[in-house]
């Protein structure tokens, strides 16, 4: 039981927000691209990508967190992490992060075979985002670029073929996922600055109101044009002013950067956005 424990601690199972971010953005593909006639086929391509989202969001977290291991001993949020504090050895660790990618595949092989290829060109992106704190102030651009690659994998795991309409979506989805990483970001910037990891919540501490209205606003106008492009209906726009609200009040004009708690809310409330617009989507296209 305890090795069960420290398994589930160190894939964070019992921290849904990791997985459902990841999973949302394959929600948004798959939903943009479906006929949602076809429930019990939509439905089964839900359970696909959530099962991949679960599986690759656990196998990152262990890739993460042997990387990250000497930096998360200095921070107090990480430091009791089962590879950063020894009660899990990095062989072990390897040994689960292999076993999980493998199962993640045997999902993958499920899909058509631009999918399949589209994905496996992922991988070094997925696997190599916690070394870019160590060199650059962008890592949330680099955790948007793979965090939203599965909304292009769920328009192509239907359509198989690329458009101009999950492009922007996903160009858009990666501005999102700059901001709510930001937020999230400022839980740790006072350890950060000490060991010398960079981020965006350090490089845009001085005024990050102004950055996250930027992101947020980006990621407005991609929902606005995906909108147009697929002639989505009036009930679309009306869930897309709630999704503003939430974004420029509920996150930027509550955030509080000087607040550990306040900006670990805000974070996790972009479930819920992500929901949101999930069901625009869906009600759109009705």
């Amino acid at each position: 039981m305890n090795q069960i424990n420290l398994f589930i601690e160190l894939t964070r199972l019992k921290k849904p927000i990791g997985y459902m971010l990841l999973f949302w953005p394959c929600v948004w593909g798959i939903t943009i691209a479906f006929d949602i006639s076809n429930l019990i086929a939509y439905l089964n391509y839900l359970i696909l990508f959530f099962s991949g989202a679960v599986l690759m969001r656990s196998a990152g977290c262990i890739v993460n967190d042997i990387v990250d291991r000497k930096i998360d001993k200095d921070v107090l949020r990480t430091k009791d992490r089962p590879v950063a504090s020894g009660k899990i050895s990095i062989t072990l660790a390897l040994i689960y992060a292999v076993i999980l990618c493998l199962i993640a595949f045997l999902v993958l092989i499920q899909f058509n075979r631009l999918t399949i290829l589209l994905a496996l060109v992922s991988m070094p992106l997925a696997f190599t985002y916690p070394l870019m704190k160590r060199y650059t102030y962008w890592p949330q651009l680099f955790l948007g670029i793979t965090f939203n690659y599965g909304l292009i994998l769920g328009w192509t795991s239907i359509t198989n073929e690329i458009n101009v309409i999950p492009i922007i979506f996903y160009l858009g989805a990666i501005f999102w996922t700059l901001g709510y990483d930001t937020i999230y970001g400022f839980q740790d910037i006072k350890d950060d600055e000490v060991i010398g990891v960079k981020s965006t919540s350090i490089k845009f501490k001085s005024n990050p109101y102004l950055f996250l209205k930027l992101c947020f606003l980006i990621f407005t106008i991609s929902l606005i044009l995906v909108g147009f492009l697929l002639n989505l209906n009036i009930l679309y726009y009306i869930f897309l002013l709630f999704i503003i609200i939430h974004m420029y009040y509920f996150q930027i004009h509550k955030l509080d950067i000087n607040n550990s708690e306040n900006c670990l809310k805000i974070f996790k409330s972009n479930n819920f956005l992500g929901f949101i617009v999930f069901l625009s989507l869906l009600l759109g296209k009705i």
